[in-house]
This record gives C-alpha cells, structure tokens and sequence, in this order.
C-alpha cells in the first residue's frame, strides 16, 4: 500500500520512470495534467500551475493495495507530505537536464529560451528546498532502469 511521490526538476526523467512503473504493473499519476492540476492566481497577479488539492486528497485516500507512484513538483505539494510513505527527489546535473529537455518529444516545456532560464531559476531555488524535505534522492543520471529499481525498492521496503 506504498504511496511514494516522484519529484524534482524538468528533465529529471519523473515522466520516464512513471512509464516503466506502469509497463511493470504499478499504479502511477502523473499530475501534470488538467485533472490532476490546474492554474491558479496567487495574491501578487501570477500564476501557478498547483495541484488540485481534493482530486490529489481523494486519489491518496482512496489507494488502498499495491503501491502506488505520483509525479509532480508543484508549490502546494508539501502540504500532503504527510500522506505519502516516501518523498523521492530524481535529481540530475544540469547539463543532463538540458540535453534531455532539448530532444524530448513528449512534453514542449522547456525548449524556448525563458523557460529554460525558469527552470536554472527553479534548480537553484526550489531544488534545495525539495532536497531538504524528501525522504530520498535517486541520482537521474543513473540508467531509467535502475532508477525504476530503486523506486521499487522503497515501496517494497515502505512499513
């Protein structure tokens, strides 16, 4: 009944490694979608892409067999800390975090130059924050396959 959540940075590979827990039969969300997530004005003007906080209660509190593995880095996610068994960080050299956002094909995030510039921005303010409240990190760099075992060896080893 392992819930783990799957975070860190743009071109981490969270996307990646969703898609080989699934292939292996695990139960995955990944919450950049518009079911899982939506865009929210906050008091300054801005915007934010936060999660939808009782779609992601419900999906919580409804798992019950198996593990399951949800992705995401959104500013509200630390409020539902608590109810995963695992807060998981993939983090990555930035130079391997470029290269794999310029040739992805399944998410256009990242490839025009501010983006870019947002998510250095993120890796050097947000990174350190998520570094110091997970409950693991996996090294990204490593090949997808043994940072799927890794995430599998948490769930299996969640009390």
């Amino acid at each position: 009944m392992a819930k783990i959540l799957v975070t860190g940075m743009s071109g981490t590979g969270k996307s990646t490694a969703l898609e080989m827990l699934a292939a292996r039969g695990h139960r995955v969300v990944d919450t950049d979608s518009d079911r899982w997530s939506h865009w929210v004005t906050l008091p300054d003007g801005s915007t934010d892409w936060a999660w939808r906080e009782s779609a992601i209660g419900d999906l919580l509190a409804g798992h019950r067999e198996g593990a399951l593995f949800v992705a995401g880095c959104k500013t509200n996610q630390g409020r539902f800390y608590s109810r995963f068994d695992h807060i998981v960080l993939l983090s990555a050299p930035v130079e391997i975090m470029l290269a794999r956002i310029a040739t992805r094909t399944n998410n256009s995030f990242g490839k025009r130059p501010e983006e870019r510039e947002a998510i250095l921005r993120d890796l050097a303010e947000v990174e350190p924050l998520l570094r110091a409240t997970c409950t693991a990190e996996i090294d990204a760099s490593a090949p997808i396959d043994r940072v799927v075992q890794q995430l599998e060896e948490l769930a299996r080893t969640t009390p």
